[in-house]
C-alpha cells in the first residue's frame, strides 16, 4: 500500500513535505509495512478516506493510534495520504481536472507540515483531518485561494434565502479558505482566484451550481476595519464578504497562529514588525478579543 523509500521520498517532495523532514518520514515507514497492527490501522484509515472521495461533506472516522507515540503518532497522517494519493489522482483524471490544480491543492499536505514544524520544530502533521477534504476531491488550490465544495447550512441558507439569493439550506456552494506560505492577499490576487474559480467549477463540476462563496474567518472580525488602513489587503477582503452573523465567543487563537504562526505564543511577547502584528497584538494586550465573522459574497 506504501511505496517503497525510494518512491516514498519522490511522492513526499511532489506533495510539498518539508525536506528536513523527508528522511525521517522515509525512515519510519518500515514501522508501518513490517507491524500488523499499525498496517491494519493503515488501511481503515485509507478505506475510510477513500469511501467518501467526490462526495461532498462526507462522514469521517479515522483510528486512534493510543499505541503509537513520538514522531510516528505525528506522522502517520502523511502515510495515510501518501496511500490515498493514487486513488485521489485517479478521481481527478476522471473528471479531467489539470495535474497543476491536483499538484498544487494536494501540496497542502507539505504546507500543513511545515506549520507543524513551525509551531514545534518537530516533523508531524498539523491538522490531518483537513487534509481529507484535498484527498477526497473536495477542495481545490486556484491562485492564492482555496475553494473547498460545499452546501448551505439551515442558518446561512435562511440568511441568503432572505437576501433575494435562489438558494437555501443545502444548496452547492464554495467555502473560501486562506492557505499560509502563499504571499500576500491583494485584490489582483484575489480577483485571479475568483476568476479562476468560475471558469474551473464551471467545466470540471458542471452539475454543482454555485450561487454563493462563503467564508468563516476571523479575517471577517468588523473590529479589523476600525484598527487597519482602509486600503490594507485584509479589509479590502473582508468587503468582498456580507457579513451574516459574529460569534460571541472570542477565537483569538486563530489570529496568533495565522498571523504569528503559533497559538500558542503568550501575548506579551508577540512581535510589532507589520501593521497586522500591531493591530492583532495590541488588541489583544488591551484586553481586547477577536471573533470569527460569518459571510457570503455571490457567484
Amino acid at each position: 500500500m506504501l511505496p517503497d523509500a525510494d518512491e516514498l521520498a519522490e511522492v513526499l517532495v511532489d506533495l510539498a513535505v518539508p525536506h528536513e523532514d523527508i528522511n525521517e518520514v522515509v525512515r519510519m515507514g518500515r514501522r508501518i509495512t513490517d507491524d500488523p497492527e499499525l498496517r491494519r490501522a493503515l488501511e481503515a484509515a485509507v478505506a475510510e478516506i477513500v469511501s467518501g472521495i467526490g462526495e461532498v461533506e462526507a462522514p469521517l472516522e479515522l483510528p486512534e493510534l493510543d499505541w503509537a507515540s513520538g514522531p510516528l503518532q505525528r506522522c502517520f497522517p502523511a502515510y495515510v495520504y501518501v496511500a490515498v494519493l493514487p486513488h485521489t489522482r485517479a478521481y481527478h483524471r476522471s473528471r479531467g481536472i489539470p495535474d497543476d490544480v491536483s499538484r498544487r491543492s494536494l501540496a497542502d499536505l507539505g504546507r500543513n507540515m511545515a506549520v507543524h514544524r513551525r509551531c514545534h520544530g518537530l516533523a508531524g502533521v498539523q491538522a490531518p483531518r483537513w487534509l481529507a477534504h484535498h484527498f477526497r476531491g473536495e477542495l481545490y488550490q486556484l491562485g492564492r485561494l482555496q475553494f473547498e465544495r460545499a452546501r448551505l447550512g439551515q442558518r446561512t441558507g435562511e440568511a441568503l434565502a432572505a437576501a433575494g439569493l435562489d438558494a437555501g439550506p443545502g444548496t452547492p456552494c464554495l467555502n473560501l479558505h486562506i492557505p499560509d506560505f502563499l504571499g500576500p492577499l491583494s485584490p489582483e490576487a484575489c480577483d485571479r482566484s475568483l476568476a479562476l474559480a468560475a471558469e474551473f467549477f464551471a467545466r470540471y463540476f458542471p452539475e454543482e451550481k454555485y450561487r454563493a462563496g462563503l467564508c468563516h474567518s476571523w479575517l471577517l472580525d468588523p473590529q479589523l476595519t476600525e484598527h487597519l488602513p482602509a486600503d490594507s489587503n485584509i479589509v479590502g477582503f473582508q468587503e468582498r464578504f456580507r457579513v451574516i452573523r459574529v460569534d460571541a465567543e472570542p477565537s483569538d487563537r486563530e489570529p496568533v497562529q495565522f498571523v504569528f504562526g503559533d497559538p500558542e505564543l503568550p501575548i506579551e511577547g508577540l512581535p510589532r514588525r507589520t501593521t497586522v502584528e500591531r493591530v492583532v497584538g495590541d488588541h489583544l494586550r488591551a484586553g481586547g478579543h477577536w471573533y470569527i465573522g460569518h459571510g457570503w459574497m455571490p457567484l
